[in-house]
């Protein structure tokens, strides 16, 4: 379990590699359970700002592993409570992802399907290979299109018609038109794909930490707002929160005096 992935740590940013390439990195149990104790120990790890997740190999995650020995098999275990395990298994990651206060940056490279997909759309930021091939991979074998935040994520990202499109489907769509419809931020090749995150990363490093994390829990809660005035009552309390901070003294005085401000998360 513990070869499932590989962590990295670059100053206050961690780079977690998917790291079953042989499989292209299809989601089994020992991964998923890496996953799930690394995006839930983040919660606790604020010297930690900023996460980029990467597939090692010529693919990011091929989705579910559905070979053999894959997943424990309890024979003691009907075939609902048991697939129910492994659907909130994997699900558990995804709300783990978004409910860490870190920012997760991910780099995509060859297929992303399934799973694959849905770790990418629960990230925050998606940068992509050229390469880079996504779709909901559930339907072609039976299953809804619907299925590990898909339906939640899409709509949100690319608007309802190619939401529908690709879900409906399990079409795959590539990093060009990924690109146009806003799903990715931006598509690098291969070789500058961990630099452009990296740059990314520092460009968030420069902020205040709090804010930064503030930043993504406003993100978070606003895409459900009821409303524009709920929308702005989240902005109001964390931006009153964030001037009563030692950091945001810090930012005033940098600027007056024409310096890179020095954070120290107080």
């Amino acid at each position: 379990m513990a070869d499932d992935i590989m962590i990295e740590a670059r100053g206050q940013v961690e780079i977690v590699t998917l790291n079953r390439p042989e499989r292209l990195n299809a989601m089994n149990h020992g991964l998923i359970a890496a996953l799930q104790d690394y995006f839930r120990g983040l919660h606790d790890r604020l010297d930690v700002r900023v996460v980029i997740l990467r597939g090692s190999g010529r693919a990011f995650c091929a989705g579910l592993d559905l070979t053999p020995g894959s997943w424990p098999v309890d024979p003691g275990v009907g075939g609902v409570h048991a697939g129910w395990k492994t659907q909130r298994a994997i699900a558990t990651v995804m709300q783990l992802m978004r409910s860490c206060p870190q920012p997760v940056i991910a780099l995509g490279q060859g297929a992303a399907c399934g799973g694959g997909f849905s770790l990418l759309l629960s990230s925050d930021v998606r940068i992509a290979a050229p390469d880079l091939k996504m779709n909901a991979a559930y339907i072609k074998i039976g299953l809804g299109g619907c299925d590990m935040g898909s339906s939640y994520f899409l709509p949100r990202l690319v608007g309802a018609s190619l939401a529908a499109e690709l879900l409906l489907t399990g079409n795959f769509i590539h990093a060009e038109r990924a690109l146009a419809s806003g799903l990715v931020s931006q598509v690098v090749g291969h070789e500058g794909l961990l630099d452009a995150g990296m740059a990314l990363a520092q460009d968030m490093l420069a902020t205040s930490p709090m804010g930064l994390r503030l930043t993504k829990d406003a993100l978070n809660r606003n895409i459900d707002a009821p409303g524009f005035e709920a929308a702005l009552a989240i902005e109001d309390r964390q931006q009153v929160l964030l001037g009563q901070t030692g950091d945001f003294r810090e930012a005033t005085r940098a600027f007056t005096e024409k310096r890179a401000p020095e954070y120290r998360d107080r």
